[in-house]
């Protein structure tokens, strides 16, 4: 098939996975504006000129992730697969509106919608936008502060098939410490807990760490803070969902939260 050329909306935070390494969860939109998920991709074993950041458009060649069922999923060729940067959304000012339309064209608001989509096999949504009704929290709770033994063990024996000519060990991505999630309600007035699991949020964290000298307690206060007081009060916030393979077929609501959109509102002026 021809290479795809999307644009990148979505990195989550690097995960371990015991077959393929350390991987990085992309998605998008592509030219025709349908979604499209990018998976697996080791992309910070990448060189540094194929590590694309977000609204920058790729080019790469994919095909059909045939181990994944859900209809949006696509992996490259193989993991040397070569990623291209061919352009670039840059902000354009406050309200990100050459951003706004490519990704606001099918917005959601209501979260069960979007899971009786998700269930129905011949529509099988598992990648969307959504825009909450309201914001309520920034739920912070904490989790297991390192990767299990054993798929660091696997990890290492993978690392041992690496070629020489690299420069140094790659070291594995710091295990986040806390999860997460925001406490939101939908336009039908359901509560749902959702997490977060934006690769933003979690660089957010450890810069704060870094910043206040190791004091978890005032990097979860700025990681609140920038989630709370500013995308949800302060900024026009949409949500980027995406299904987990697991628990798409079984879980009440099988969606994360995997990026924020978050300009600033528009301002419409009165002519009275």
């Amino acid at each position: 098939m021809p290479k795809e050329k999307v644009l990148i909306t979505v990195k989550t935070y690097p995960s371990l996975s015991a077959k393929y390494d350390e991987l990085v969860c992309t998605a998008g939109f592509r030219e025709d504006g349908s979604w499209i998920r990018i998976y697996p991709i080791q992309f910070r074993k990448r060189r540094y000129s194929q590590q694309y950041s977000k609204y920058q458009w790729i080019e790469i060649d994919l095909v059909k992730n045939t181990s994944d069922f859900r209809k949006e999923s696509y992996r490259p060729v193989s993991h040397d697969t070569e990623i291209k940067i061919v352009g670039e959304i840059k902000p354009d000012g406050h309200d990100w509106a050459e951003r706004r339309k490519v990704v606001l064209n099918n917005v959601y608001t209501s979260l069960g919608k979007l899971i009786v989509e998700a269930k129905d096999k011949k529509i099988g949504t598992s990648l969307a936008v959504f825009k909450p009704t309201e914001i309520l929290n920034l739920e912070i709770k904490e989790v297991d502060r390192e990767w299990s033994k054993e798929k660091l063990d696997k990890l290492n024996q993978l690392n041992l098939f690496e070629s020489s000519d690299k420069e140094g060990k790659f070291e594995v991505v710091k295990k986040l410490p806390y999860k997460f999630s925001y406490k939101l309600i939908d336009s039908e007035g359901r509560t749902s807990t959702m997490m977060i699991e934006d690769w933003e949020i979690g660089q957010l964290y450890w810069n704060s760490l870094r910043r206040h000298g190791g004091d978890e307690q005032l990097a979860c206060d700025d990681v609140k803070k920038k989630y709370l007081d500013d995308f949800a009060k302060s900024k026009d916030l949409y949500l980027f969902l995406g299904t987990t393979k697991l628990h798409h077929n079984t879980a009440p609501n099988p969606f994360v939260i995997i990026g924020t959109f978050h300009p600033k509102p528009t301002i419409q002026i009165s002519l009275f």
